[in-house]
């Protein structure tokens, strides 16, 4: 029988074991995989401002920007190179490697295909198709171009999402799949055609011009200015709440079409509105940097494969953490390594993920065999 003295003993150890509980679950969370990869996005972001061909010190920086803030003394040389080019080249490329890591596993997640990116279903090659008709045919530059590229991702997105809706009816979970399969082979099919289109008009350009747009079509951090960065961070501020609001009918969606809809989901109104916010962060990231390969195809799997689910802040992470690396490497390393050449940032993300795309091909089948 237990006595009243020992009532207080035995309700401090239960609420001692809560909150021992309790401090384990929040010690998991902060050490949690997203929140290395989070950390990792911070040092690779304090690594390409203040290493590289050109270094600066820690305190050197902050007095750099600080002065710069408040308009006092600016140090020769490094105040430039710190405020102008560095600085600016590293937030615009953290802030399109998080809108390609978004916008690509908002597609493989709702699409459940790993092969469902911008990159691979054309909206890329519709951005790149605008942006190359507006340098060649109208000689075009500068915010012309990022306006041409945003709107010919928007145009060929309405036209895939058109096609793959063609014959379904209000969604059940096989119409569902079928129009999910339709709106890739539609992309594909799309991406093929405006390759084809990019070709011809390359041929007929000259060659500063041909220069020109080869450039923004491996995708540049080059003409990353604190302007662009504006309006990329007013767009992510957007986007990004909407991601947020999206986020919980998307799981549902993961469960399929039926279940989605048996749990009060309107499938076809919030798969629209997924695609007009994945198509936005695309269309954004690429009219800011050109259609930077492979970066929103890359993001989501290897984010699944650190924290071992799928997850969208995780996903943008990554797509941080591969543009910072990739350009890093693009604009120290190789010169370094290729005499002197400075590679655009899209020709390393390509590089990396064309044997990623094979071996994601050769495991998926092993999978089904």
């Amino acid at each position: 029988m237990t006595t009243v003295h020992e009532l207080p003993t035995e309700l401090a150890l239960n609420t001692n074991d809560s909150h021992k509980h309790g401090h384990q679950l929040s010690l998991r969370r902060v050490l949690s995989p997203t929140f290395f990869l989070g950390l990792a996005v911070i040092v690779m972001f304090a690594v390409y401002v203040l290493l590289g061909s050109y270094t600066v010190t820690i305190p050197d920086f902050f007095t750099i920007v600080i002065n710069h803030l408040t308009g006092g003394e600016k140090i020769p040389g490094a105040s430039f190179i710190v405020m102008e080019h560095k600085l600016p080249r590293a937030v615009v490329g953290t802030m399109i490697g998080i809108a390609f890591g978004l916008a690509g596993a908002l597609f493989q997640t709702m699409l459940r295909n790993p092969l469902a990116s911008p990159d691979i279903i054309g909206i890329s090659y519709g951005a790149s198709a605008a942006a190359v008709t507006a340098i060649v045919i109208f000689g075009a530059s500068g915010a012309v171009v990022s306006g041409a590229a945003l709107a010919g991702a928007l145009g060929v997105a309405a036209i895939i999402y058109a096609i793959s809706r063609g014959g379904s009816g209000a969604g059940g979970g096989s119409r569902g799949n079928a129009a999910g399969n339709r709106l890739i082979l539609a992309g594909v099919g799309i991406a093929a055609a405006l390759h084809a289109v990019v070709n011809f008009l390359m041929t007929r350009a000259d060659i500063r011009t041909a220069a020109d747009a080869l450039v923004w079509l491996n995708g540049s951090l080059n003409s990353a200015t604190w302007d662009r960065a504006g309006v990329l961070a007013v767009s992510l501020l957007i986007l990004v709440p909407a991601v947020i609001a999206l986020a919980g009918p998307l799981r549902i969606l993961e469960l399929g079409d039926d279940a989605a809809a048996g749990l009060g989901i309107k499938v076809n109104a919030a798969r629209l509105a997924l695609v007009l916010t994945a198509v936005g962060l695309a269309a954004v990231a690429t009219a800011a940097a050109g259609p930077v390969a492979f970066v929103a195809f890359l993001a989501g799997p290897i984010a699944r494969r650190v924290v071992r689910k799928p997850s969208l802040p995780a996903s943008a992470l990554t797509g941080a953490l591969i543009v910072l690396l990739a350009d890093f490497f693009a604009s120290n390393i190789a010169p370094v390594i290729l005499d002197g050449t400075v590679l655009p940032v899209g020709v390393i993300t390509g590089a990396l993920g064309a044997p990623f795309l094979l071996w994601l091909l050769v495991t998926s089948n092993r999978k089904e065999a």
